[in-house]
């Protein structure tokens, strides 16, 4: 018998899902949707094509106790959606700082799904941040209305790798301010 960890990081409910930690048992999910290139292109971290052992990693790094970032999977299993909508995340930085990043599974694209994560996220407030900071890619706008909608300021341009598209990426740069 082999008992799972789970990480320490509260469970988040939205009206349409629950943010809950990563399972082992998410693999497969993690596996089929990291490897749709139209994913892995939006994001910054995801490989394409997706090479073995990747999954396994990136679940070991999610339960791991000393990590600094949680992922939460959107599980709308409770409200018929399925148990695997996407991934919304918090990297720990200094100062009572967070780095947030999401991404939705394609069939969900356009639905909201994003922007209740998100929400959820800033209202719960898990790392007890005085700020968030988020960027996306400028070839991804929906993702932007993601951040502008939950309340986010746009601050600037920037740049970053893409390890998908194998180069440097535009983005634009956005924070909230969570301290009033």
């Amino acid at each position: 018998m082999k008992i799972e960890k789970i990480a320490n990081q509260p469970v988040v409910e939205t009206d349409r899902m629950v943010l809950r930690a990563i399972r082992r048992s998410d693999a497969g999910n993690l596996a089929l949707f990291g490897a749709d290139e139209r994913v892995a292109r939006m994001t910054r971290t995801i490989p394409h094509p997706l090479p073995p052992g990747a999954v396994d990693t990136l679940v070991t790094r999610a339960l791991d106790q000393s990590r600094n970032e949680d992922i939460w999977v959107m599980d709308g299993s409770a409200s018929g959606l399925g148990e695997f909508l996407g991934i919304v995340a918090l990297e720990r930085m200094d100062r009572n700082q967070s780095e947030i990043g999401f991404w939705v599974v394609p069939a969900f694209w356009n639905s909201g799904l994003a922007s209740e994560a998100v929400r959820g996220l800033i209202d719960a407030n898990p790392h007890n941040d005085k700020t968030m900071f988020a960027s996306v890619f400028q070839d991804n706008p929906a993702s932007a209305r993601v951040l502008t909608n939950a309340g986010f300021q746009y601050l600037g341009d920037a740049e970053t790798f893409s390890v998908a598209r194998g180069s440097t990426v535009p983005t634009w740069t956005y924070l909230k301010r969570l301290d009033g």
